[in-house]
């Protein structure tokens, strides 16, 4: 499988591409856009299909982890190529049956697939990979990833990466590999790093 570009331009340092497109929110369905998040963190991810197996297991551990995001003041959006009448019928499935139940978070149905295809996650064969981005509050993309359509995603390393990210732009410290709330950050130069590498490094 391949992507509709196979060279998609470089998305993570520059701004987020703008979309628009109908959703389900709860039992509602809702137009909603791009700019009804401006100055809010946001966790765009994409998702092959409804009724699928994966699928549910992310929708759901990023819908009851909502509450999280939101102390961020990030917003979580999941999106497919599905229609916002699969999504509905999706959600009055039972979760014990496959189903994703009531959520909490958006889902944005982009049948067109100019979502998917402006984020570089399309494939050929039509359906979207498993991209996630993290678009700061200045609609700024700073982190994105791409997985394959077999394995899920982790919520939690995607919250410590909202943490890491806000830490930085706020302090402008940098965070060194596996770093979390209240762990030690590190000075961008020279000098300034030998600080944690004094009291880090082995």
């Amino acid at each position: 499988m391949t992507t509709e570009n196979s060279t998609p331009a470089r998305i993570v340092g520059n701004k987020a591409p703008e979309w628009k497109a109908d959703a389900l929110i709860g039992t509602e369905f809702k137009t909603l856009s791009s700019q009804d998040f401006k100055g809010k963190w946001k966790v765009l991810f994409f998702y092959p299909l409804d009724f699928t197996f994966v699928c549910p297991t992310e929708i759901v551990a990023f819908n009851d982890a909502s509450p999280k995001f939101k102390e961020l003041n990030c917003e979580v959006l999941g999106c497919s190529i599905d229609s916002k009448f699969s999504h509905l019928a999706w959600s009055k499935t039972a979760r014990n049956q496959g189903g994703i139940g009531e959520l909490k978070i958006p889902l944005l149905a982009d049948v067109t697939k100019k979502i998917a295809n402006d984020y570089g996650v399309l494939l050929n064969d039509g359906v979207a990979l498993r991209g996630l981005f993290l678009i700061d509050e200045n609609d700024i993309v700073q982190h994105s990833t791409i997985n394959n359509l077999g394995v899920g995603r982790n919520v939690d390393e995607i919250l410590r990466l909202v943490e890491a990210f806000q830490f930085t732009a706020k302090y402008g410290e940098v965070c060194p590999a596996g770093w979390t709330k209240g762990k030690d950050s590190m000075k961008p130069d020279p000098k300034g790093s030998l600080n944690w590498f004094s009291k880090n490094a082995k």
